[in-house]
């Protein structure tokens, strides 16, 4: 069937009045379509791996142009920092206490109350393309399913190999022309690029073609990756069976292994750019940019050997804090360009894509719609009720205590409880006299009354979280 005739029989058959509850409401002069979705979403790329973000060497021109003509939130972080547990946290709008976890139980939530699954219902042509990891990969439950990742180079059904950023690309690409005409659309391009191949010795393993990217430069050593910064952490955390510090071992421990590892990240961080700039470029060139919000953002942080550890998991800056960048085409001209500083968070893009789609969120969603913060007028403290100025942090233990412990926190912009209940261990930290988290003050006598009252407010926060 052609698009033409499909785009008729459908208009055909809302105006008969046919029943067909999916088909989507059609534009009229006062009442434009809906959007079309389109987010992509990177792994473990923290809050400054982008040009934009002042990154002195890593090049994303496609992504900082998308920062032009959108918005880029500096202080969007995760709820829990970690691949499985942030996209269900992605699909649902739910603290992990919600939803489960999916790494290593059942996916709690209805597929009914995510937002792939509401908008399909609603009639949306729904797409994921790439990285899934929460378990079984429900390929029915979209109209476009291709799931991958774990490796950088895939064997295909001809026996080659295709890079797993360039198979992202073509399937995105693949999705946005062939989609039906006559529906709106909704797409996840989910990278497996940056995260490193674990089984592999050489951990990140960029195309041939991006050799040349970097291979001058000098990637600067972040000032707290030394044994000293090591050894300031909780005594669990800085021991040698620690994940983060094994993987450390991977990727950082000489001079010459760390700059190896950052320069081909940084090499798979611009593929990934590339293939964000391609994707703009089809929709403008079916003329849908106009018609589609376009999210960029990542399931967690990632250490670059700050605190001498590598990965993500704990509490830390480097871990929880990621990229937000929200194109949408409603934003007024003003906006464009700017940055936010408001405390975004993961668990509220389901209820943003909702509430531009026009589609109610469910209740149960934890987060809240982030548009009012670009399409109001209105400060963050003047929102009804204002916005959020801090957030519950909660990961699980893996495996055990020693490998990967279980941690929990309260963040402010300017403080930080943490909690490590594995260990019944307390960590207070003033972030703007030390924004590098070094100094821990739980134990430090003229900080008992902040730290009761900050852990009051911890469990009250915990609370509402479960």
């Amino acid at each position: 069937m052609t698009r033409n005739l499909r785009r008729f029989l459908t208009a055909f058959l809302v105006l008969c009045g046919s029943g067909v509850s999916s088909a989507p409401a059609l534009a009229t002069e006062s009442r434009p379509a809906p959007l079309n979705v389109v987010l992509l979403y990177a792994d473990d790329w923290r809050h400054d791996s982008l040009g934009c973000a002042g990154n002195p060497v890593l090049k994303t021109p496609h992504l900082d142009r998308l920062a032009q003509d959108g918005v880029r939130f500096t202080h969007n972080c995760v709820t829990t920092s970690i691949c499985g547990v942030s996209r269900a946290t992605l699909l649902t709008g739910q603290w992990m206490s919600r939803h489960g976890n999916p790494a290593f139980a059942m996916f709690k939530t209805p597929w009914a109350e995510t937002w792939p699954g509401i908008l399909r219902a609603k009639g949306y042509h729904v797409g994921h393309v790439g990285k899934w990891h929460n378990g079984r990969f429900p390929a029915e439950k979209y109209d476009f399913a291709r799931a991958y990742g774990g490796v950088h180079w895939l064997k295909q059904s001809d026996g080659s190999q295709i890079h797993v950023t360039r198979k992202n690309e073509q399937d995105a690409l693949e999705f946005l022309r062939d989609r039906p005409a006559d529906k709106p659309f909704a797409l996840t391009v989910s990278f497996f690029a940056t995260h490193a191949e674990d089984a592999n010795p050489k951990q990140y393993l960029p195309q041939p073609e991006s050799t040349a990217l970097y291979k001058d430069a000098t990637i600067p050593v972040p000032k707290t990756a030394t044994d000293e910064a090591f050894r300031k952490l909780p005594p669990f955390i800085a021991n040698a069976k620690n994940e983060g510090r094994i993987r450390w071992h991977w990727r950082f421990d000489t001079p010459e292994r760390y700059q190896d590892s950052m320069k081909n990240y940084y090499r798979m961080a611009t593929e990934v750019d590339a293939v964000c700039g391609r994707v703009v470029e089809e929709l403008k060139k079916q003329g849908l940019l106009d018609r589609t919000l376009l999210i960029f953002t990542t399931d967690n942080g990632y250490f670059h050997a700050e605190h001498g550890l590598a990965d993500k998991w704990y509490p830390y800056e480097e871990s929880i804090r990621v990229p937000l960048i929200i194109r949408d085409p409603r934003m007024p001209s003003p906006v464009r360009g700017s940055t936010n500083d408001a405390f975004t968070l993961n668990v509220d893009l389901a209820p943003t894509i909702l509430a531009a789609t026009r589609s109610p969120a469910p209740a149960t969603m934890q987060g809240r719609d982030i548009s009012p913060l670009y399409l109001s007028s209105m400060s963050a403290e003047s929102l009804s009720p204002p916005w959020r100025t801090e957030f519950f942090y909660e990961h699980s233990t893996i495996s055990n205590i020693q490998r990967i412990p279980s941690s929990e926190a309260l963040v402010r912009k300017n403080v930080k409880y943490i909690l490590w209940p594995d260990f019944k261990h307390e960590e207070l930290f003033d972030l703007k006299a030390d924004p590098l988290e070094e100094h821990n003050l739980a134990g430090d006598p003229r900080h008992a009354t902040e730290l009761i009252a900050l852990r009051q407010r911890f469990e009250k926060l915990k609370a509402e979280a479960k």
